[in-house]
């Protein structure tokens, strides 16, 4: 995959590089690559928002995953695109995480990869795309590692990425779930101070 992101990223010919593009270049592997390409950015630092145009097409591929459908997205997703300059420069701080990855996934244990259990983390990877889309603090980074692994996991067939990014879905769920209560609980606090 991470061959087939750089000669993309090289290729002087485009001005822009589209979803869709994506989508033809990485073929039969589409979902779990697309999945890994729009949640691993969210790991890194980015600029605020970032989390919120990534996230959207997300959704969708893993509710494609949880379905066992082929990825598809809709027009107004897939035809979304940026300068090839831009593209270049995420791949590059992409390429070298993607590397160290490749290196070490390997198929094994792929019960948890295959179906039924690959419907079971589209819909988990539904829910924590529906995480990262939403404007919470510190709701960011666990979500899309979560995310990242079990994609590769997927992608590769390899179980044990499956498993580690099961233990970062529940790390962020526990994260996710203090931030939501401390904020309510401040809100409540802030409102029976002010009446």
């Amino acid at each position: 995959m991470s061959s087939i992101l750089w000669e993309l990223s090289q290729d002087a010919q485009r001005e822009r590089i589209a979803i869709s593009d994506l989508l033809v270049a990485l073929g039969d592997r589409a979902t779990g690559a697309l999945m890994f390409i729009f949640a691993f950015p969210n790991v890194l630092p980015t600029p605020p928002g970032t989390s919120s145009i990534l996230g959207a097409p997300l959704i969708f591929l893993a509710a494609q995953l949880m379905m066992g459908r082929a990825p598809w997205l809709p027009a107004f997703v897939a035809n979304r695109s940026m300068a090839r300059s831009d593209f270049s420069s995420l791949v590059k701080r992409i390429v070298p995480w993607l590397q160290r990855a490749e290196s070490l996934l390997r198929p094994r244990l792929a019960m948890l990869a295959l179906p039924p259990m690959d419907h079971l983390v589209g819909l988990l990877s539904l829910v924590l795309a529906v995480l990262l889309v939403l404007p919470i603090p510190l709701g960011n980074v666990l979500p899309a590692l979560a995310i990242s692994l079990m994609a590769l996991g997927v992608l590769e067939r390899d179980g044990v990425w499956v498993l580690a990014g099961l233990a970062a879905a529940a790390a962020a769920g526990s994260v996710i779930y203090g931030v939501l209560f401390a904020m309510v609980k401040a809100g409540l606090y802030f409102v029976t101070q002010v009446l």
